[in-house]
């Protein structure tokens, strides 16, 4: 399928005529996001009654969506990035989602028909909405709306979550959600605080609330040269991982340069200039490591 012709699908207001792809075009790649377009954003609405729409979860600030496929999840999916993150990952991507003020304001009703008008498609493909970021727990409330609405309509769901802000998300949130993609920085504590400025308990902490609620996790881990690539982290990484009895996959992604342009158009500095990508070789190492745990990697 074409991208002009799947744009003109997502940008479709309704689910009949939608496409749903056929498993033999389904992808490992991103396909063309939407950013914003069509959602209405609440600009008009006085600061006051703003902030207490974001205190009770019925805005959100929202930094893009995009419709993908085999990326955050099973199936085709509506992937939510919410603004917000208390992390400071140096491999940051998207260092435009550390700060909600970045974001736009959109109610959370809108996001919810967004993911409405793509039923069809996710009953199709046994996808469904994954929650990511920044950090989605950074607006917990928010999340909680649109979990709980998503699973009254049969929708599976994800979030893509560090952990840290585990805490934030409640046991009737825990009920509410399928799958749980869960980013393990570094498994070495010296590590984890030199790669994104915070601790590594409350992901381990997370992680076991979501082994005990019986929720599926992927782990997902970036291999850093000189960063996250040392044997001793990779190794502790995959003892965590394997600690995790929900865990049925393990992806390990290579560190690449795409972000590096918007570190430097934030003003922000950018400390992995010079950090190479890492070999197939290397990669495979890693791999191996998470491997020989009895983990299932991609």
């Amino acid at each position: 399928m074409s991208e002009s012709r799947f744009n003109a699908e997502i940008n479709n207001d309704g689910v009949s005529g939608i496409y749903s792809p056929k498993p033999s075009e389904v992808s490992a790649e991103r396909l063309a996001g939407a950013g914003l377009d069509g959602i209405n954003a609440a600009t008009e609405l006085e600061r006051k009654a703003q902030a207490k729409a974001l205190h009770d979860g019925d805005l959100a600030s929202i930094h893009s969506w995009e419709l993908v496929t085999a990326v955050d999840g099973p199936g085709t999916r509506l992937t939510i990035f919410f603004a917000g993150c208390p992390l400071q990952c140096l491999y940051c991507h998207n260092p435009d989602t550390m700060q909600m003020r970045r974001g736009k304001f959109v109610p959370t009703q809108e996001l919810v028909k967004r993911a409405l008008r793509y039923k069809a498609v996710f009953a199709r493909t046994k996808g469904g909405i994954t929650l990511s970021g920044g950090e989605p727990l950074m607006q917990p409330k928010a999340v909680a709306k649109i979990l709980a609405t998503a699973k009254e309509e049969g929708i599976h769901t994800a979030i893509d979550t560090s952990g840290y802000l585990g805490w934030r998300c409640t046991d009737q949130m825990l009920d509410n959600l399928d799958l749980c993609l869960l980013d393990i920085k570094s498994g070495d504590e010296e590590t984890y605080k030199k790669v994104t400025g915070q601790t590594l308990p409350p992901t381990i902490e997370f992680a076991e609330r979501l082994a005990n609620a019986g929720i599926e996790v992927w782990v997902r881990f970036v291999l850093v040269p000189g960063l996250t690539d040392a044997q001793r982290n990779i190794e502790k990484t995959a003892d965590l991982a394997a600690k995790i009895a929900t865990c049925t996959r393990v992806e390990v992604l290579p560190f690449h340069q795409m972000g590096r342009d918007k570190w430097a158009d934030l003003g922000m500095r950018y400390e992995l200039e010079n950090t190479p990508v890492p070999t197939a070789e290397e990669v495979d190492t890693a791999k191996a490591i998470f491997r020989s745990r009895g983990l299932t990697v991609y």
